[in-house]
């Protein structure tokens, strides 16, 4: 029978079928991750001492905001949970690669743990394992980075008392040097582009950085041919199988740049080329290209008038520009670089060139002035020496 307590202290009673001693705490409703709602904390031992001193540590746990409330959910099942609802709030890409770290690693590794007897311990043996099975440094990284994602939310709602991925040590990295053309390279690159159909596509992501999707979401009227100036305000991705542009990859990504007066050029002849093709296309000739709403997670419209697009007026597909890019540096002689590298080489030689880093930054449209620093660190010793025979000069006796 029931021990009579304290308000709020909860009850002692012994079971008659194993006269085994429970403990219940009244915690008042509150949600779980599944949807449903609980009330009670229960926990059991053999005497009532045992249970009496489990509901006091309860009890001191509640009051002190340390008393975990999701019950009997598992890792698994609370993941599947925080990725569906975090669907509309990421990109595309983003949601993509979340849902392959949690599908393919995470759940298979840890699902079956209970989410509030998630340990430390458990996710650095999981780390340790991911590594000792070819897995890279830098995707065991992003485990651990998706896992805290994942669990602050749980932290925050009280579903558990502390992180256990943010209590491991993060997975040491190698520092990754970026690759780049050099100078002569790139001239080289481009000498060789006379004619192909994708020169202008080339150029402008090598003059002023843009991403692959950043270039491929160009609309006309996002450039300006006269005033030698180009907006980025879309971006080409695939979602659920079809091409579509959405927002920048971020707020700072929406930039506005200056184009160098070749890049002008090559732009003008790509529009007369892709008039001509618009012509011999005739009706067959596509120029709606659908707008994906990342927050709706749904096409909210269509738009027209893409820079670089196939010879019927669709949007190019990345991996078919990738193939050409490959194809094009092979006939120019050039060694094998990636296409995000023209990126990259946009960088290391403004920088080389004496443009401020700050400048670079503006460009490239990233976050912050140590993202530029940081990723383009091995130019700095060359700046450096630029610096010093600066300083010597000026210092130099007259």
């Amino acid at each position: 029978m029931a021990s009579r307590r304290g308000p709020g202290e909860g009850s002692i009673f012994q079971r008659k079928k194993d006269k085994r001693w429970v403990g219940q705490l009244d915690l008042g409703y509150v949600d779980t991750p599944q949807g449903r709602r609980r009330r009670y904390k229960t926990v059991y031992g053999t005497s009532r001492k045992e249970v009496a001193e489990r509901l006091t540590k309860l009890l001191r746990d509640r009051q002190t905001g340390m008393l975990p409330t999701a019950g009997p959910i598992t890792l698994g099942d609370y993941l599947s949970t925080w990725l569906a609802n975090r669907e509309r709030s990421l990109k595309p890409s983003t949601f993509r690669n979340y849902s392959g770290i949690v599908d393919h690693h995470l759940i298979p590794e840890l699902g079956r743990i209970r989410l509030e007897r998630l340990r430390a311990e458990d996710v650095d043996a999981m780390l340790q394992r991911r590594l000792k099975a070819g897995s890279s440094a830098a995707r065991v990284h992003d485990l651990r980075s998706v896992l805290r994602a994942a669990l602050g939310p749980a932290v925050q709602r009280r579903l558990v008392t502390f992180n256990a991925a943010e209590l491991t040590d993060p997975v040491r990295q190698d520092e990754r040097r970026v690759t780049s053309l050099q100078p002569e390279e790139a001239r080289q690159f481009l000498d060789s582009l006379q004619g192909d159909r994708l020169e202008a596509l080339y150029r402008v992501a090598l003059a002023v950085g843009l991403r692959r999707g950043e270039a491929l979401g160009l609309r006309w009227e996002d450039v300006d041919l006269d005033a030698r100036r180009l907006r980025v305000r879309y971006a080409l991705q695939r979602v659920k199988g079809q091409l579509v542009l959405i927002d920048p990859k971020t707020k700072k990504s929406g930039r506005e740049v200056v184009l160098p007066e070749a890049v002008v050029a090559a732009l003008r002849e790509h529009r007369r080329r892709q008039l001509e093709e618009q012509l011999l296309a005739g009706g067959r000739w596509v120029d709606s290209v659908p707008i994906y709403s990342v927050s709706d997670g749904r096409v909210s419209g269509t738009t027209s008038g893409l820079v670089f697009r196939t010879t019927i007026g669709t949007p190019l597909d990345g991996s078919m520009v990738t193939a050409a890019f490959h194809a094009a540096l092979g006939r120019a002689g050039v060694r094998q670089v990636r296409f995000h590298d023209l990126r990259h080489s946009c960088a290391s030689l403004l920088l080389a060139q004496g443009v401020p880093a700050r400048v670079v930054m503006e460009v490239l449209g990233h976050s912050s002035i140590t993202l530029t620093l940081n990723t383009y660190s091995h130019v700095m010793p060359t700046l450096m020496d630029d610096a010093a025979a600066a300083m010597d000069r000026a210092l130099r006796p007259s």
